[in-house]
């Protein structure tokens, strides 16, 4: 099996593998727009939103991060219940998330 087209494009660091039972691994990139970094993300598809969305806030954020600050988006629109899992909103494998402040900031 080829890796999916995410794989090969530019990210952080290391992959974040977060638990994967069985063979559904998601290979998926979560990208912070404000930072300019993505981080790739291998996790199984019953996983929750808001985990991953924890992981990458750790990855993008070492010194903590308010988690209620952020919010997801998959296909432009706002991922409303992170309490849902990545197969329940429609992540494939090779999805983009996007993750971005919840409230616009002012440019300086």
């Amino acid at each position: 099996m080829t890796p999916p087209f995410v794989d090969t494009l530019r990210s952080d660091g290391d992959v974040i593998h977060l638990e994967v039972s069985g063979g559904d691994a998601l290979h998926i990139r979560v990208q912070s727009a404000e930072l300019w970094r993505a981080v790739r993300v291998v996790a199984a598809s019953w996983q929750l939103v808001g985990s991953v969305k924890a992981a990458a806030l750790e990855a993008f954020f070492p010194d903590g991060a308010d988690g209620s600050d952020f919010m997801v988006k998959l296909h432009g629109f706002e991922i409303l219940h992170e309490d849902s899992s990545l197969a329940f909103v429609g992540v494939r494998n090779g999805s983009t998330l996007l993750l971005t402040h919840r409230r616009r900031r002012p440019v300086r």
